[in-house]
């Protein structure tokens, strides 16, 4: 299947803007990176898209119905080019997170992509160390997966519009951090829920990191929702919630009201395309109420599923960077956060692509991700047919 083409409204949408970095240095490596991929970093890094400074026209990037084919579909269930080709393959914990040693993302074939995107969509993130990418090829796999996101708040990389970049300094410089309010992303949140179709894979390779710190952490929304009694599920399945943009804009007819946000419509629980389970799919940061209920029921109810999700660390996996290395994840099933206990004592830096992917939808017949590899232990199952499912 051929990449996903950028539209041309996006294209226009994007014309560049020259930022300067506020005197900062660019970290060697990522420096050394930038070079060796041929990227012109003469007029300043990095470039800015057009920040949009009104609400409807952030609406209007992607408003109509996209067609989408998850990569996964077509794999191999048994992905024997991927993880036959591998050095290693290993589970970091039982739940989430599997690191694949030995292959470069950038020699990948389409079939094992294809199987790839189901090993994300199964094992929630997938790490690759020492990696040779330039953004240009981490672009390419970004749009194998789908549609890439240009992210209109944050600097790109220099004439490859959708690979953004992510240097805690230079966001620093805006919005200065400390110990007790680490800002940025050191919070639970997922990419892009405001969305009309939100963020599939996320890549993130990170070519500077802290000698100590800096890891970052994922939880599994298929075993948050799975920590949940069946009882409770019945209560949430079905239901749907509003979630907002990260980033504020004004009303063209009122900007006196100040700073608005997109919000949009999605189920609290989720079916994955590929996979066929259910995952818990609310983050704290932008979920702001359920649909239907009162805001003290909204507010009782979303706080216990932030902490389901937040708050065991059996469903989790904390990664720790070395240089050169890739993520990627499924924004669909996991929720993540950045640690910020370097405290930017030392430079941190990466390029991130997202992928967009379905219109979220909820299956009330698809199984739990422990139901479908029959994981349940007895008191699960007595669970289950105490609850008639």
């Amino acid at each position: 299947m051929a990449p996903a083409p950028i539209s041309s409204s996006i294209t226009d949408f994007v014309i560049q803007t020259k930022q300067d970095n506020h005197g900062l240095d660019i970290p060697q490596p990522a420096r050394e990176r930038l070079a060796k991929a041929g990227i012109d970093i003469s007029q300043g890094y990095p470039y800015n898209p057009a920040k949009p400074l009104y609400l409807d026209d952030v609406y209007n990037i992607r408003n109509e119905p996209r067609e989408y084919v998850d990569a996964g579909s077509r794999a191999d269930p048994d992905k024997k080019a991927l993880l036959g080709a591998a050095k290693e393959v290993i589970n970091l914990t039982r739940h989430i997170g599997t690191e694949i040693v030995g292959l470069q993302l950038k020699d990948l074939t389409n079939q094992q992509r294809d199987e790839l995107a189901l090993l994300i969509a199964e094992r929630s993130v997938v790490f690759f160390r020492d990696q040779d990418l330039s953004p240009q090829k981490q672009k390419e796999l970004g749009e194998y997966f789908g549609e890439v996101e240009v992210h209109p708040q944050v600097g790109q990389v220099p004439g490859v519009p959708g690979v953004t970049v992510l240097w805690p300094a230079l966001q620093a410089v805006e919005r200065k951090p400390n110990f007790r309010r680490t800002g940025g992303s050191s919070a639970w949140h997922t990419d892009l829920v405001h969305e009309r179709q939100p963020a599939g894979i996320t890549h993130l390779h990170n070519d500077t990191i802290p000698s100590v710190g800096g890891d970052t952490l994922w939880a599994s929304g298929y075993s948050a929702y799975e920590k949940l009694s069946p009882a409770f599920r019945k209560i949430i399945d079905g239901k749907t919630a509003i979630y907002r943009s990260a980033h504020p804009y004004l009303d063209r007819k009122n900007p006196e009201a100040g700073p608005q946000y997109i919000e949009r419509e999605h189920p609290l629980v989720r079916t994955h395309p590929v996979t066929g389970w259910k995952a818990l799919w609310v983050n704290r940061a932008m979920t702001l109420r359920i649909v239907g209920l009162d805001k003290a029921e909204s507010d009782l109810i979303l706080g216990y599923l932030y902490d389901v999700y937040e708050r065991n660390p059996d469903i989790q996996v904390r990664f720790k960077w070395s240089p050169r290395t890739s993520a990627l994840w499924d924004n669909r099933i996991t929720i993540h956060n950045a640690s910020w206990d370097y405290e930017g004592l030392e430079p941190r830096h990466g390029t991130r692509v997202t992928s967009l992917a379905e219109k979220p939808f909820f299956d009330p017949n698809s199984p739990t991700r422990r139901q479908a590899l029959g994981l349940l232990g007895p008191s699960e199952l007595s669970e289950l047919h105490e609850d008639g499912a």
